[in-house]
């Protein structure tokens, strides 16, 4: 039972990856229609003891219609005519999206907006009320 380091204090274990096989689609000849190149990984987010409960809810925000309503995410590689490149990639965006769902996004403070992009906004409004003005018909008076 290896397990596989995500971040200094997450790692998975191997019988949390479940892996499938199947046929890579497109062309490709005789090759591709006699094996299972294609690699389809499924993590059982909802039920994985590894991660801590804010990293699955970012993560379930992160895959979008990757994850299932029951918090399977569902992972498919099928670029390389390899078998064993398909599962490094696909192990490999698995742990990116992990990556990514552990980081913690800084609030943002609200601020006063400063006194010159208050003259530059109002300048600005000034300027293009005077193009659509000009736009008008002429008086004649």
């Amino acid at each position: 039972m290896a397990r596989i380091p995500v971040t200094r204090s997450i790692s998975i274990g191997d019988e949390e990856l479940d892996f499938s096989t199947t046929r890579s689609g497109g062309a490709g000849g005789q090759h591709v229609n006699t094996t299972d190149s294609a690699v389809i990984l499924r993590f059982d987010v909802a039920g994985s003891a590894s991660l801590p409960d804010m990293v699955k809810s970012r993560l379930a925000d992160l895959a979008g219609s990757r994850m299932t309503g029951d918090g399977m995410l569902i992972l498919r590689s099928e670029g390389s005519r390899s078998q064993h490149d398909n599962r490094r990639d696909v192990v490999d965006r698995l742990l990116a999206l992990i990556r990514d769902a552990t980081f913690v996004p800084k609030k943002r403070k609200a601020t006063k907006a400063t006194y010159s992009s208050k003259v530059r906004r109002l300048e600005g409004k000034a300027k293009r009320s005077g193009v659509k003005a000009g736009r008008g018909k002429p008086r004649l008076d």
